[in-house]
């Protein structure tokens, strides 16, 4: 492993952590995954059982079995990342409980799934460009599918998040539920804009009967490179010259403004693009997750 490798992991467990600790264990918001459960466990045993079983002990008596089958379906070579994390988030959660909660006061259900949207989402977004992650539904899913092959492991996921969820739901009440649902859809936004939001890029299309002036003010003024595609206007029966540009979310405002100065008749077409790889840009995002 790479040292960026571990600090990803140090730093996106210790942010899960706190998350955990400061935003969803004080008002018991079930957000589905191992955490959710613990959280479930936790919350039962202080107020029925009057012994607090702490979210970090459940969180290492259930990745215990959970990782002994994953080495033994799969090898310790590819576990041992997702060991480390599982470590990592284990030992935070139970120091993170001693450090003074500064949001304690401030229970309000819609800031705390908010917030442990940004905390949860951002911690396993770093997690996962380690290519690692912090066991739980993801190691059981997992171990599902190298039993039942056919069953796509995304929604192995969905259908174990959402069972924990359904329990918070009959041991918390709907309202609990019902933010924790924000929580989730928000968590997953976060890790998204982690793992590739900040390499978005657009993609132009531009239609004009000038695109060689606005090809040379791109390549000169944006920076970019441009493409000419041969196109054919099956209204008008004419065939034109169509520009292709790849730039980046910053450089869009420059584009449009150059296109307008140029050719205000220009017909321009602005996409969303997930994914560039080549010069320029950035490497291939999907090394980046699991």
């Amino acid at each position: 492993m790479k040292k960026s490798e571990y600090m990803y992991i140090i730093i996106g467990t210790v942010i899960v952590a706190l998350g955990i600790n400061w935003f969803l264990v004080p008002v018991s918001m079930v957000t589905g995954g191992l955490s959710g459960l613990a959280i479930i466990i936790d919350s039962f045993s202080s107020n029925i059982l009057g012994v607090r079983i702490p979210v970090w002990q459940t969180t290492l008596v259930c990745n215990i079995p959970l990782f002994t089958i994953l080495i033994l379906q799969k090898g310790f070579g590819q576990a041992k990342k997702s060991i480390i994390g599982v470590i990592c988030i284990t030992f935070f959660l139970w120091v993170t409980e001693f450090i003074p909660n500064p949001f304690l006061g401030y229970q309000d259900l819609l800031l705390s799934s908010v917030f442990a949207a940004a905390f949860i989402g951002t911690g396993v977004g770093l997690i996962l460009r380690a290519n690692a992650t912090t066991g739980g539904t993801d190691t059981l899913a997992l171990i599902i599918k190298h039993k039942h092959k056919n069953f796509p492991i995304s929604k192995l996921i969905l259908t174990i998040d959402s069972s924990i969820i359904l329990f918070g739901f009959f041991v918390f009440g709907p309202q609990k539920a019902m933010y924790a649902i924000i929580c989730v859809v928000l968590t997953s936004r976060f890790i998204a804009q982690i793992l590739e939001g900040m390499h978005y890029a657009k993609a132009a299309f531009i239609i004009s009967d000038k695109v060689d002036i606005i090809a040379d003010e791109i390549m000169v003024k944006i920076p970019r490179g441009a493409t000419g595609i041969n196109a054919r206007g099956m209204y008008t029966k004419k065939e034109k010259q169509m520009l292709f540009v790849v730039v980046s979310k910053k450089e869009v405002v420059l584009l449009r403004e150059l296109v307008k100065a140029v050719d205000k008749d220009a017909f321009m077409t602005i996409a969303d693009v997930k994914e560039v790889v080549g010069q320029g840009f950035i490497e291939d995002l999907n090394s980046l997750a699991i």
